[in-house]
């Protein structure tokens, strides 16, 4: 069925294939070889790029961490700032009030000091009063005890009280 192929005519296709294999092997090397040294800059270009953008993208992570730390970090600030505005407004009221209750304070002061001044005014003059009338109460009784002993006499002949003969004693 199959016609006879004489043996030499194998073998020369075999050869014929194994060299045209091997001279395709070298030939692609060689090609390969050649691109290897004369890349094309826009590949270069391009990969380049691309590593530029991946260290862009982990900077941009980078800095969107940190933008999301400051943003919490703001929030903080602003409860801190609400609380503090908060306690302030408080202790500003708080302030106030001590401010109005030292007022009124300062006021009644004044005036206990004013009434306080004339009690003492008052005092002042009764304890005047009280010393004119214990002098004419030492002199009432001084008197008394001169009419006691008899040295002064009042004459009551002529009705006149104003005439005082006074007596030494033992004369």
């Amino acid at each position: 069925m199959f016609p006879e192929i004489p043996e030499p005519l194998i073998v020369a296709t075999v050869i014929a294939f194994l060299s045209g294999w091997i001279v395709a092997k070298i030939g692609s090397f060689i090609s390969s070889r050649l691109r290897a040294r004369k890349e094309d800059p826009r590949d270069a270009r391009i990969r380049s790029l691309e590593a530029d953008v991946r260290v862009a993208q982990s900077a941009g992570e980078k800095v969107k961490a940190r933008l999301d730390e400051a943003t919490g970090e703001l929030t903080e600030a602003r409860k801190t700032i609400k609380e503090r505005d908060t306690a302030l407004g408080r202790q500003t009221s708080t302030v106030e009030q001590l401010r109005d209750d030292l007022r009124g304070s300062v006021k009644k002061t004044r005036e206990l000091r004013e009434e306080l001044t004339e009690r003492a005014t008052e005092n002042a003059r009764s304890e005047g009063r009280l010393r004119e009338v214990q002098t004419e109460l030492s002199v009432v009784q001084a008197s008394t005890d001169l009419l006691a002993t008899g040295v002064l006499d009042y004459l009551g002949t002529d009705g006149d009280e104003d005439d005082v003969q006074i007596f030494k004693a033992g004369g």
